[in-house]
C-alpha cells in the first residue's frame, strides 16, 4: 500500500516510545489507510539534517526529549503553551508554503507550526479520572496542587494547573530548589499578574512533603523512573491519609511504587499512560487536519462536545495502549 502521509516521533532514545501504537490505531479508527506513523532516533545534533531531508509526504512530527526546545528555531509557536513555555512536542508541516530558496532543504522548507499538547494532556487526564470517579470540583474552589520535581515536565504540570479553575495554589517540591519554571508571563494570562504562581518546598523535607500531600487536591509526580521510590517509602512510613488524585507521569512499572503508596493511604492514582493518551489524541487531530490548526488550549471543552466518531477515536487509541502495556 502506498503511504502518502507520514508522521513520526523523534527523540533519543526512542525505542521505548508507544506513540506509534497510539497514532497508528487512530489512523485505523479514522479509516486513513494511506497514513503511517513511525519512530526515528534523532538527537539534538541530528535534527537539522533530519528536517532538511523531509519530503512533502510528511505531515507531522512528535518531539520527545531532547528535542522539545531544539525544534524552536525551525517553526512558529502556534498555541499558548508553545509560545509561553518555548517548549513544543508537536510540529505540523505545511508544504503549501514551502520555501525553495535554501538549497540545503532538498525538497523546500515547509511552514512548521509548533504546539505543546503535553500541558492539555495533563489537564485532560485529570478531567477523565474525575469523571470516572464521579468527582466534580467547582470553579473557584481554591484547591491545591502539589508538583513533585522541578524539571521540564514539572513546568508543563504547573502550566496545566494554571488552566484548572479549581486550583488556586500550586506547590512545587524541588529536587534542585531555586530553578525558575518560567511561568511568570503565563501567570499574567490566567491570574492577572506576573508573580511567580507557585510556592516551593524542598523534596527532601519529609515533613513539608507530607503536609503538602495531605492538603493537595491534585498531585503530579514528574520524577523519572524509580526516583520517586524514596518518597513512596516516606508515605508508607507516615500515619498520614490522602484524599487527593495523584498523576505519576511514569508508566513503567505500572503501577509505580508511589501510586501504590498513595492508594494504600486512601488516595486515587493514575499513571502516565493517561497523559500520554490525551496528548496523542490532540496530536492526531492536529496532524490529520481534523482541527485544522486550531490551538488545542480549549481541548477539554471541545472533547466533551465530541461527535460519536471522535469518541470512537479516543476509545480505539485507549484499547491499543492497554494492549501494548
Amino acid at each position: 500500500m502506498t503511504i502518502d502521509n507520514r508522521c513520526a516521533v523523534l527523540g533519543k532514545p526512542i525505542a521505548h516510545s508507544l506513540s506509534p501504537v497510539l497514532h497508528n490505531a487512530a489512523y485505523r479508527a479514522l479509516g486513513l489507510k494511506d497514513w503511517a506513523y513511525d519512530r526515528h532516533e534523532v538527537g539534538e545534533d541530528d535534527l537539522d539534517a533530519f528536517l532538511k531531508g523531509l519530503d512533502p509526504t510528511w505531515r507531522g512530527l512528535s518531539l520527545t526529549m531532547p528535542l522539545k526546545r531544539t525544534i524552536q528555531p525551525y517553526g512558529v509557536p502556534s498555541n499558548v503553551w508553545a509560545r509561553e513555555l518555548r517548549v513544543a512536542n508537536t510540529a505540523i508541516l505545511d508544504w503549501s508554503v514551502a520555501d525553495h530558496d535554501d538549497p540545503s532543504w532538498s525538497n523546500g522548507r515547509p511552514g512548521i507550526k509548533l504546539y505543546n499538547t503535553d500541558v492539555v494532556g495533563i489537564q485532560l487526564a485529570f478531567d477523565h479520572a474525575n469523571r470516572e470517579l464521579g468527582v466534580h470540583h467547582a470553579d473557584g474552589e481554591q484547591g491545591r496542587a502539589l508538583i513533585i520535581g522541578n524539571g521540564n515536565t514539572a513546568t508543563s504540570a504547573a502550566a496545566a494547573c494554571l488552566m484548572m479553575s479549581e486550583i488556586g495554589r500550586i506547590t512545587v517540591a524541588s529536587r534542585h530548589p531555586g530553578r525558575n519554571l518560567g511561568l511568570d508571563s503565563a501567570s499574567r494570562i490566567f491570574n492577572g499578574d506576573d508573580r511567580r504562581p507557585y510556592d516551593e518546598i524542598d523534596l527532601n523535607d519529609d515533613e513539608a512533603m507530607i503536609r503538602a500531600a495531605r492538603e493537595a487536591t491534585y498531585v503530579i509526580s514528574t520524577i523519572p523512573g524509580r526516583a520517586a521510590d524514596g518518597l513512596a517509602a516516606v508515605l508508607d512510613a507516615s500515619s498520614a491519609s490522602f484524599d487527593g488524585l495523584l498523576l505519576d507521569v511514569v508508566y513503567d512499572p505500572r503501577p509505580t511504587r508511589l501510586m501504590q503508596a498513595w492508594r494504600d493511604r486512601g488516595g486515587h492514582a493514575i499513571g502516565g499512560e493517561e497523559m500520554l493518551l490525551y496528548q496523542a489524541v490532540i496530536q492526531v487531530l492536529l496532524m490529520t487536519g481534523i482541527w485544522d490548526g486550531d490551538p488545542p488550549s480549549d481541548a477539554d471543552r471541545r472533547l466533551q462536545d465530541v461527535t460519536t466518531d471522535d469518541d470512537q477515536l479516543e476509545m480505539a487509541m485507549r484499547r491499543a495502549l492497554e494492549e501494548a502495556l
